[in-house]
């Protein structure tokens, strides 16, 4: 078993069982509990469980974000999924809000290979890709850099938000909760995300398994906000049961 493949069963291992011990995890996967070890030392950085003494616990508390260049080649064959379903919701002529993230950015490929698009975004790495594309438009937000991420946040990139309305807003999160909807766990990140969504016809929440069930301390949106979700097939069978109860469009990819 690959060791990419190895890291995302043992995921789906604690979020089924809540709970596992390092002997437990090396038995099942037959390896040496250092590998083990390993694994749940690179997926603790990245937020994705809790160590325990001699084990792991399911983590659902999101506090923060691992950096950027962790993120940015974590779930890539999932954001890549997620990009590329979205060829079936954009449409030539579509003005588009693009959130700053690592899954948003999986979907300008899709755009690039469309025509007369308008892209408000507040993510410069986003912009620069974009702007290869010469039958579009792309408009920067303006705002507070985060040069880590290539975010523009703050209140600058608010008040420009309040100036559009688009058709669709593609939104990422850390934490997508079931019943409390879209979460966050830095509240300086909060307001922009919420003028996206005032400023769209459509609002579509893009998130890899490692998001879903997820609980933060600030409220970005309410379930009844949000008009679709698109996730990854990597999600627990409790998962997809919890979803489908929500009254919004859930693709799978």
């Amino acid at each position: 078993m690959l060791t990419i493949d190895r890291r995302r069963k043992i995921l789906q291992f604690i979020n089924e069982n809540k709970i596992a011990t390092i002997t437990e995890l090396a038995d099942k996967f037959n390896v040496h509990e250092a590998t083990i070890r390993r694994d749940l030392s690179l997926l603790e950085d990245r937020g994705q469980l809790q160590r325990t003494h001699g084990g792991v616990v399911k983590n659902d508390e999101v506090s923060s974000e691992p950096p950027f260049n962790i993120r940015q080649t974590a779930q890539v064959e999932e954001k890549r999924r997620i990009g590329e379903f979205t060829e079936k919701l954009i449409k030539d002529g579509d003005n588009i809000i693009l959130d700053s993230g690592t899954t948003t950015a999986s979907i300008v490929g899709v755009i690039l290979k469309k025509r007369n698009i308008t892209t408000i975004t507040n993510d410069l790495n986003i912009a620069t890709q974009l702007n290869s594309a010469a039958q579009n438009k792309v408009i920067v937000t303006g705002g507070n850099l985060y040069p880590d991420s290539h975010m523009l946040n703050g209140r600058i990139t608010d008040e420009t938000f309040k100036e559009f309305y688009a058709n669709i807003a593609f939104i990422g999160t850390p934490a997508f909760h079931y019943e409390k909807g879209l979460l966050h766990f830095d509240d300086y990140l909060v307001s922009a995300k919420k003028e996206m969504i005032k400023a769209a016809k459509k609002v579509i929440v893009v998130a890899d398994h490692t998001k879903i069930g997820k609980d933060a301390l600030y409220r970005v949106a309410e379930i009844k906000e949000i008009d679709a979700l698109i996730t990854t097939r990597e999600i627990t069978g409790e998962q997809e049961e919890n979803l489908e109860r929500l009254n919004i469009d859930v693709f799978i990819v």
